[in-house]
C-alpha cells in the first residue's frame, strides 16, 4: 500500500480525478492520513472547490511539445516511453543506463499529496505516486564530494514537435543542490491517482519539488549527474534576469514582470480567486532550514 505525505492537506484539496469524485462535490471534513507537520497558513487547508482530472492532464506546460497549455496533451502521445532509460554518472558509486524498473527496484512507493505552483502564478493540488528521490541516490551511491544533482530531459525531435523552435537551449536541464534532492519531500514521481503519469505530465518518471517552482521539477528524465559544481539550468541560462538556479516559492519577491504575491487556483468558481501565496509554497516548516544564512530575496 502506498504511504501518503500530504504537509496538512485534506482529501478536499486535491484536483479529483472524475472516476473517483463527483466534480460537483466539495469533499470536507477529516484528514487524510499521514500528516506531516503544519502549513504556515492553516487557513489554506480548507475544503476547495475541486477540480477534475482534465485540469491536471490538460493544462501543463512542457515547450517540448508546444508552447499553449493544451499543446501537451495533444502532442505528448508522439513520446515513446517504452524501453526507457536513464543514465546515472558523475560522481556516483554505480554509474551506468538504468531502466526505470531498475532504479525503483525494491524501494517503497508512496503517495504525495502536494500543492503544485507555476512561476506563472497559478496553482494546482495533484496526488503524485512515486519514489524519494534520496532512496533512488542511495542506490547508486553518492560520492562525498558531491554537492548538486543535474538533471537533463529527453530530446526527440520527431516525437516531441516544439524542440523545433528555439524557445530555449534543448534538451531542458535542471538542477538541485544535494540536500535539496535527499530532503525526505523530494520525489520521483512515476504516477498520478495510482495510474501511471501521462506523458504530458513527465512520463515515464519526473523530479517533483513542491516548496520550488513548477518548472524546477523536470519532466521526462534521460540524465541524473551528481557533480560538485552548481549545474546550468535551462531557464537561468535562457534569462538569469528573470530566473534563478533556486527558484524557491516566496511571495515577496516578485517575477520581474508580475507580482508573486498570490496565485489563481486552476478549474474555474472559486478557483478564479486569487489566494495568498504561501512561503516555499506552504511547505516553510519542512525546507525554510535548508536556507539559513542565504538572503531569501535573493531565491530568484
Amino acid at each position: 500500500m502506498a504511504h501518503r505525505w500530504e504537509n496538512n492537506l485534506i482529501q478536499a484539496d486535491v484536483t479529483p480525478e472524475p472516476l473517483w469524485l463527483n466534480r460537483r462535490k466539495v469533499i470536507g471534513g477529516a484528514l487524510c492520513a499521514g500528516v506531516l507537520g503544519s502549513i504556515a497558513n492553516p487557513a489554506m487547508a480548507q475544503a476547495l472547490e475541486p477540480n477534475s482530472w482534465e485540469d491536471i492532464t490538460n493544462y501543463n506546460n512542457y515547450y517540448e511539445f508546444g508552447t499553449n497549455k493544451e499543446d501537451p496533451a495533444a502532442n505528448a502521445h508522439r513520446l515513446n516511453t517504452a524501453d526507457w532509460v536513464i543514465e546515472v554518472n558523475g560522481m556516483v558509486e554505480e554509474p551506468g543506463l538504468y531502466s526505470v524498473a531498475d532504479l525503483i527496484e525494491g524501494l517503497t512507493e508512496e503517495e504525495r499529496i502536494y500543492r503544485f505552483r507555476c512561476v506563472e502564478a497559478w496553482a494546482m493540488v495533484v496526488p503524485w505516486n512515486g519514489f524519494e528521490l534520496k532512496d533512488i541516490l542511495d542506490k547508486v551511491g553518492v560520492q562525498s564530494d558531491a554537492k548538486y544533482v543535474a538533471f537533463e530531459t529527453a530530446l526527440r525531435p520527431d516525437e516531441m514537435p516544439g524542440v523545433r523552435y528555439n524557445v530555449l537551449d534543448w534538451p531542458y536541464r535542471e538542477g538541485l543542490r544535494l540536500d535539496e534532492a535527499l530532503h525526505p519531500l523530494t520525489m520521483m514521481a512515476t504516477g498520478i491517482y495510482g495510474k501511471p503519469i501521462p506523458n504530458q505530465n513527465g512520463a515515464p518518471i519526473r523530479l517533483v519539488v513542491p516548496w520550488k517552482y513548477g518548472f524546477k521539477s523536470i519532466k521526462s528524465i534521460v540524465r541524473i549527474t551528481l557533480t560538485d559544481k552548481e549545474p546550468p539550468t535551462s531557464w537561468s541560462t535562457s534569462n538569469s534576469r528573470e530566473y534563478g538556479f533556486y527558484s524557491n516559492v516566496n511571495p515577496a519577491v516578485n517575477h520581474p514582470r508580475w507580482s508573486q504575491a498570490t496565485e489563481r487556483k486552476i478549474g474555474g468558481g472559486l478557483f478564479n480567486r486569487r489566494h495568498p501565496t504561501l512561503m516555499f509554497n506552504g511547505y516553510e516548516n519542512e525546507v525554510a532550514n535548508l536556507y539559513d544564512g542565504m538572503n531569501l530575496k535573493k531565491f530568484f
